[in-house]
This record gives C-alpha cells, structure tokens and sequence, in this order.
C-alpha cells in the first residue's frame, strides 16, 4: 500500500460512532477473523488514557504486546495509521528520532489504526500484533469495514 492508498483508506473508513460497545464488538470481530485463521495477535483497542480491549490470542508472543503498545503510540500521536506513518516517514527519509520520539515508545511498522468518528476525528485507535506488518494492518482494516453503514 502506498500513502495515496492509506490516505483513501483513512478518509473511508470513518464511523458514525463509537462506544465501549463498539470497541468491544471490534474487538470481538478482530478476534474470530484471528480464531478463523489461526492466527498468533495481539489485539488491543485504546484511547490516549484507558484500554478498552486487549487479548492475546492462542501463539502469540509476548513481545507483541510490546509491539501494539508502541504502534498504538504511534498512531495516536500521528492521528494516521502506524503503515501510514511509517510510509510518509520513509518517503521523505525522516525517522522518529528527527520527531523526538523514542523507538522505545513508538514503532512505525503497520497495525495501528486510528478509529475516527465523524464530526469528533481519532477517538481510539485499534491494533494488531504479531503478523507481518501489512497483514496486521489488513486485519485490523477489515474488521473496522464491519462497522460501516452499508452502502
């Protein structure tokens, strides 16, 4: 994905609402889409000051909580997905250090997607862990496409 993909996907993927309901049901999606495939994710939706979902799925590792905090962190700062971050970065040679930021605390590998509401922007951010990084941020994406309003 490029950032003009990541830019239309962003702008798309806007939610009328979004409630620790909502986060729950996300949360739930994002784990049997994991459960169906078997795979080995973290999975954790939060705000800038409370979690609202988290569950390590059967083989992942605990490192991959270390990852989705650090991407979360990201996505959160930047208000854009950690992908999108990570690709703009690389675009025009910038890396977190030149934003003051730790890599210890931020990382800009994909799986950190803002969930944003319209009228109110970033209000969450939902995250995967434990994939490649397009993959994660492909998992997350789709379950986020489940709360859309039909078109």
């Amino acid at each position: 994905m490029d950032v003009a993909d990541l830019e239309a996907e962003a702008a798309r993927l806007i939610l009328s609402e979004f409630t620790e309901e909502t986060a729950l049901r996300l949360g739930l999606t994002i784990m049997n889409m994991a459960k169906l495939d078997r795979l080995p994710v973290v999975i954790n939706i939060r705000t800038n000051d409370r979690t609202l979902f988290h569950l390590a799925m059967p083989g992942a590792a605990p490192i991959n909580d270390r990852w989705a905090r650090r991407k979360s962190n990201t996505a959160l700062h930047f208000h854009l997905a950690s992908l999108h971050v990570g690709r703009n970065m690389a675009a025009k040679g910038e890396t977190l250090a030149m934003h003051g930021l730790s890599e210890a605390e931020f990382a800009i590998h994909g799986g950190a997607v803002p969930v944003c509401v319209a009228g109110a922007g970033l209000v969450a951010c939902a995250t995967v862990s434990g994939l490649p990084q397009l993959e994660d941020h492909r998992l997350v994406t789709r379950a986020l496409e489940t709360l859309l309003p039909a078109r």
